[in-house]
């Protein structure tokens, strides 16, 4: 009688004990099946987080913006002209136009060649940026012009003078300019970053 009550007891204390260890066990578990899930939903929102200040345009401002860029785009050198004219900080920043006759330089192979190189990025963009299994691209070609200005030390001030003399010179309102808004909205989320110093990944 007293090995069975023994036994009883024995049997009871095993219980409590592996029955408590599996809990913990279960616990510990739980919580990292939940830590695995937390980390995976960060993740998504951080590549979420990425574009998230991208806003594609749709099919009739895409369509204003293209219509509107190949009635002007072979005019390189008179964009370049007319920003330079407007804000001579904006020359001040090119060591190889810097301190020089504006009228002079118009008639120079550099000028034309830096006036080309501005408007064939701009080309560049808007082509992309008609599709958007086009990101990554776009991030590479602004990512690299960003990085170049910052090294420049051309600011955000400058960057928003130069889309204001672009809209003069584009002749943009109502919704032709609202169309170039959200255009420059997308070039300037990349390259703002690049010039905080944080290049889009």
């Amino acid at each position: 009688m007293c090995s069975e009550i023994k036994f009883q007891i024995i049997r009871s204390i095993k219980r409590q004990i592996f029955g408590g260890y599996s809990s913990v066990l279960f616990s510990i578990c739980s919580e990292e099946s939940q830590l695995i899930k937390m980390k995976f939903l960060i993740l998504t929102l951080c590549v979420t987080a990425v574009f998230a200040d991208w806003r594609p345009l749709d099919s009739d401002e895409m369509k204003l913006v293209k219509t509107s860029w190949e009635k002007v785009k072979h005019n390189e050198v008179d964009i370049l002209y007319n920003i330079f004219k407007q804000n001579p900080d904006i020359q001040a920043k090119f060591t190889q136009f810097a301190g020089k006759d504006l009228e002079t330089l118009k008639g120079t192979t550099s000028f034309a060649t830096h006036a080309t190189r501005i408007v064939s990025f701009l080309s560049d963009f808007i082509l992309l940026m008609e599709n958007n299994k086009n990101l990554p691209g776009i991030k590479v070609i602004v990512n690299q012009m960003g990085q170049n200005h910052k090294n420049r030390g051309v600011t955000k001030d400058q960057f928003n003078e130069f889309k204001n003399t672009f809209f003069e010179y584009m002749h943009a309102s109502g919704d032709l300019q609202h169309a170039w808004n959200d255009a420059f909205d997308n070039l300037y989320y990349i390259v703002f970053s690049n010039l905080d110093g944080h290049p889009v990944a």
